[in-house]
């Protein structure tokens, strides 16, 4: 009985590479007593037969506690329960979010293009056609979509407070896209610069239980610092229209499950914005959304406008130091599974 049980425990964890490894280096660690007693059975001693049972049970959520016996109110431990109700069977995890929920999401977006004066920020002219642009593609992939236009930090904080308060209970994700003005660490309303922490945190498990374990992606485009990228060979290309530039932050992120932060350089650069055509990050992830967005893995997608920003522009001024500058945007994952959005 004892060498079937042991049989049957190191099939379970030789059932993957990973598992195997696991086993092969922790088995007599974990299982040391039985260890123990098949020795004493190759020697011909009596053993005594015990039954089978788990040392993990599955709590409402789908997490394994550890258990031994029930406990009474005064610590006594009270036998198992055999009864079928009580015998669980571990499962093994899904790689993918949920994505079946009633609603996809909410879809956020948040397009600042007018400052006030004491800002000493510029008008972000073609923000609009970003704004535009990712409507309508988030829409198309199933997302509640809303937009705000020129919002003050106070209001920012606010509107983002209140869709964290929402349920979200018959939503499979979550998505903040945020088109601003920025500086080291911070994000621009219309009336100055708040911490992006502050809008981020809004969404941590425990300021909002209904997203736990649920992706909530964030999409930046703003600039993170004021450092050009040269890049490493330039390839000269027809005249644009004139090019400008968000300010922006760099941002230490909280290690918490289940975020995905996309933005649109990397820390410490510029990043770039055509007034007629919209912002380079925008355009690749419209693009690659708008032809992918139901078949590929979100890392994916993002890896692909990557590419697209990195090969596909190049900066163009009638100001020599503003021309034939690089971009590459920064994807920053926390998420736990692979999302699909189909």
């Amino acid at each position: 009985m004892l060498r079937n049980s042991y049989a049957a425990l190191h099939s379970v964890y030789t059932a993957t590479p990973e598992s195997s490894n696991l086993f092969s280096k922790n088995h007599c660690r974990h299982i040391s007593g039985k260890c123990e007693m098949e020795d004493e059975l190759e020697a011909g001693g009596d053993m005594e037969e015990f039954s089978d049972t788990t040392d993990a049970k599955p709590d409402r959520k789908g997490r394994f506690l550890l258990f031994g016996g029930k406990k009474k109110k005064d610590g006594q431990t009270l036998d198992q329960d055999h009864s079928s109700e009580s015998h669980y069977r571990i499962v093994s995890p899904t790689f993918q979010y949920k994505m079946s929920h009633q609603r996809v999401g909410k879809c956020v977006i948040i397009n600042n293009k007018n400052f006030d004066e004491k800002t000493g920020m510029n008008v972000r002219n073609g923000t609009d056609r970003d704004a535009g642009e990712l409507f309508k593609c988030f829409k198309s992939l199933g997302f509640d979509v809303v937009v705000y236009n020129d919002q003050t930090c106070e209001k920012m904080e606010k509107l983002l407070r209140d869709a964290s308060e929402q349920d979200h209970s018959d939503s499979s994700c979550f998505a903040c896209i945020l088109l601003s003005h920025g500086e080291e660490g911070m994000i621009y309303g219309t009336d100055g610069a708040m911490p992006i922490k502050s809008i981020t945190s809004l969404f941590r498990g425990d300021m909002c239980k209904s997203l736990v374990g649920k992706p909530k992606l964030f999409f930046i485009q703003a600039c993170r610092g004021s450092e050009f990228d040269d890049g490493i060979q330039t390839d000269s290309g027809p005249p644009n229209e004139t090019l400008e530039t968000d300010a922006n932050p760099r941002h230490k992120i909280p290690v918490e499950a289940d975020f995905l932060f996309a933005y649109s350089t990397v820390p410490g650069y510029y990043s770039w914005r055509n007034p007629g055509r919209g912002s380079w990050f925008v355009q690749a992830l419209c693009n690659v959304l708008n032809e992918f967005g139901k078949q590929l893995e979100i890392m994916q997608i993002l890896t692909r406008v990557n590419y697209m920003v990195a090969t596909n522009f190049e900066s163009w001024s009638e100001d020599p130091r503003f021309s034939e500058k690089k971009q590459i945007p920064c994807v920053v994952s926390m998420l736990t599974k692979e999302l699909y959005f189909n």
